[in-house]
C-alpha cells in the first residue's frame, strides 16, 4: 500500500508539473495575464511537492551540530516559496492594473489548451479522492479537495479566456480573480512553515488520539499532559505518566509498548518521550468475590456472582468507598478467571482476597503482571473479610 501511495505522490507532481508547462506556454503565446496568474498558482503545488522531496533527502542527516536531523529545512523552504509567490502575485497585479495594453491572442488552440487545465486536474480528484477513501488516506483526500480547488481557479481563467476570443476585454479582471487563490496559498505555505519554525503545537486532535491511546493500557493509572510538535513533515511527542508499577525495568519496558503503540497508531511520529512515574497512593483498594451481593464469600474466582470492592484509607485505617459489581464473564466456557482477573485490574485493585490458592493457574500471571497482590483469606462473609481488611490497614503510604 506504501507504494502505491508513493506513486499517487508521483504521478500528482508529474501532472502539477504538466499543468504549469501547458498554462506558461498558453500565456507565453496568447499574452494573457489570467493564464500567468493561473500558472503561478499552479506553481505552488509543484514547489510544495518538490519541497517535500528535498526535505526526505536532506532532513534525516544528523550530524554533531544537528543530532535531531534537519526536519525543519522543508519547512523553511515552504516560507521562502510563500514569499517567492507573493512576489509573483505582486508583478501580476502591478501588471493587471497598470498596464496600458490588454490584447490577448486567443485561438482555438488557446481555448482547448485551458479547457485541457480544468478538465484534467478535475478527473484526478476524482480518481485521488476514491483512491484516498479506500486506503484511508487523509494526505489523499485533503489534496484531491486541493485540486478542485484548483479546478475552481481554472474554471474562472477558461472564461476570462473565452470572453477574451468574444472580444470583451477582461483578462486583467480574470487575472485579478486569480490572485487571492495565490495570495491563500502563499498563506498557507507561509503559516504551516512559521508554526513549526516556532515549535508551535500539534493540533488538539492528535493530542487527544496520543492520549486516548496511552490511556488504553491499563497500568497507566494517569496521563498528566501530552505535548507535541512538528518538525518537518515528522511529529515529535512527549508524555508524563503516572504507572501502576514500581518496578524500574516494567516500567521501561511498558514505556518502550507505549511509544510503539503510538508510532502505529499516529502517522509521522519520529519520536516519542514518555515521563514515568510510579504511583504513590494513600489508599487501597481491595477486591472480594461474593456468591451474592452482600453475603458469602465464592470459592472461585471466575465464578463469583459479584465482586465487592473496597477502598481503605491507608493512613486512617478507615473504608473511603465501597460499591458491588456484577461479574459479566460467570457463564463464559472457557477462561472466565483470565477476564475475571483483567476487569478487577480495570477497576484499579490493589489487593485481592481469596479462599483459593490461584498460583499456576492464568489469572495469576494476569495479576502479578499488573502488581495485584493475592491474599488467602480465612472469612466466609464480607462483613468478617471487612473487619480483617480492617485490621491490616493501618500502615505508611505505600507506593505502587
Amino acid at each position: 500500500m506504501e507504494r502505491a501511495l508513493e506513486r499517487m505522490g508521483v504521478f500528482s507532481l508529474l501532472i502539477n508539473i504538466g499543468l504549469v508547462a501547458i498554462k506558461l506556454a498558453l500565456a507565453a503565446l496568447s499574452g494573457s495575464l489570467a493564464l500567468a496568474a493561473s500558472a503561478t498558482d499552479s506553481a505552488v503545488d509543484v514547489f510544495a511537492s518538490v519541497a517535500v522531496l528535498v526535505g526526505l533527502v536532506i532532513s534525516k542527516r544528523k550530524t554533531k551540530t544537528f543530532p535531531f536531523g534537519l526536519y525543519k529545512v522543508e519547512n523553511l523552504v515552504s516560507v521562502v516559496i510563500a514569499i517567492l509567490i507573493w512576489v509573483a502575485g505582486y508583478e501580476i497585479a502591478k501588471e493587471a492594473l497598470a498596464s496600458t495594453t490588454s490584447s490577448v491572442r486567443v485561438e482555438w488552440w488557446v481555448l482547448a489548451g485551458t479547457s485541457l487545465t480544468v478538465i484534467l486536474p478535475l478527473l484526478w480528484s476524482v480518481y485521488e479522492l476514491r483512491v484516498g477513501r479506500e486506503t484511508n488516506s487523509p494526505s489523499l483526500k485533503a489534496e484531491a479537495r486541493h485540486y478542485q480547488t484548483d479546478v475552481l481557479s481554472s474554471l474562472i481563467v477558461f472564461a476570462s479566456v473565452g470572453a477574451s476570443a468574444l472580444g470583451f476585454r477582461v483578462d486583467r479582471l480574470g487575472a485579478l480573480l486569480v490572485l487571492p487563490f495565490i495570495a491563500k496559498s502563499g498563506w498557507d505555505l507561509l503559516v504551516d512553515g512559521m508554526k513549526v519554525l516556532l515549535d508551535a503545537s500539534l493540533d488538539q486532535a492528535t493530542l487527544q488520539e496520543v492520549r486516548e491511546i496511552i490511556d488504553s493500557f491499563p497500568d497507566v493509572t494517569r496521563v498528566d499532559s501530552v505535548v507535541g510538535r512538528n518538525s518537518g513533515r515528522y511529529r515529535f511527542l512527549q508524555a508524563d505518566i503516572e504507572l501502576r508499577t514500581s518496578d524500574l525495568e516494567k516500567a521501561h519496558r511498558l514505556s518502550e509498548r507505549l511509544e510503539q503503540a503510538i508510532k502505529e497508531g499516529v502517522p509521522n511520529v519520529e519520536r516519542v518521550v514518555i515521563h514515568y512515574e510510579p504511583r504513590v497512593k494513600t489508599s487501597l483498594t481491595y477486591g472480594i468475590p461474593l456468591q451474592e451481593p452482600a453475603g458469602a464469600i465464592s470459592g472461585h474466582l471466575g465464578k463469583a456472582s459479584y465482586f465487592a470492592l473496597v477502598e481503605v484509607s491507608t493512613e486512617q485505617g478507615n473504608v473511603l468507598h465501597q460499591e458491588t459489581i456484577a461479574n459479566p464473564h460467570r457463564e463464559q466456557e472457557k477462561q472466565k478467571g483470565i477476564q475475571v482477573a483483567e476487569m478487577l485490574v480495570d477497576h484499579g485493585v490493589d489487593i485481592l482476597l481469596l479462599k483459593e490458592d490461584l498460583e499456576g493457574k492464568g489469572p495469576s500471571y494476569v495479576l502479578a503482571d499488573a502488581e495485584v497482590q493475592t491474599r488467602i483469606t480465612r472469612a466466609d462473609t464480607l462483613s468478617e473479610a471487612l473487619r480483617e481488611i480492617l485490621g491490616q490497614s493501618t500502615s505508611p503510604a505505600i507506593a505502587m
